[in-house]
């Protein structure tokens, strides 16, 4: 159909429409550029975050074995460069920490049975760091005490 003007009344549109789709698409594209550059710069700060650790004990008492582990897994909060925290997030397994009972005190629950044990978790920041060797600082453990049972190991 022509206008008074004699032109078509749709190629205007058309073009129109074409422009402004490409307009988004150029925003769109400019858009996630800089969300991009924004989170690459934004891994280079100082950052926090929780990982979630595996956790084994060794060197127990002669004759003695454990009994009633709780959590399986110890949460530690870490602080450190956002590259760094960001390839320990991604990392899949993680190889457990170690609680060596040989080297740390544990004391007897006061209200538990004769054999249940517990360890306050903030002694072992220093232990687990270096175990880590991430680059990153602990800044904290949960849960904040591990209790536990040390029963008579049984003869196979």
């Amino acid at each position: 159909m022509k206008g008074k003007d004699g032109n078509r009344n749709d190629e205007p549109d058309d073009s129109l429409k074409r422009n402004v789709n490409r307009n988004v698409a150029v925003f769109i594209f400019f858009l996630f550029l800089s969300f991009g550059l924004w989170y690459i710069n934004s891994l280079g700060k100082e950052a926090e975050t929780e990982i979630k650790y595996p956790f084994r004990y060794i060197n127990l008492p002669r004759d003695r074995e454990i009994s009633e582990v709780t959590p399986l897994k110890l949460v530690c909060s870490l602080k450190g460069p956002g590259y760094t925290l960001l390839k320990l997030r991604m990392s899949g397994d993680r190889p457990p920490v170690m609680i060596d009972l040989s080297k740390i005190s544990y004391k007897h629950l006061p209200e538990g049975r004769n054999n249940d044990y517990f360890i306050i978790t903030s002694a072992l920041l220093k232990s687990f760091t270096v175990q880590i060797r991430s680059g990153c600082e602990i800044i904290g453990i949960k849960p904040d005490t591990l209790t536990f049972s040390l029963t008579r190991a049984s003869s196979k």
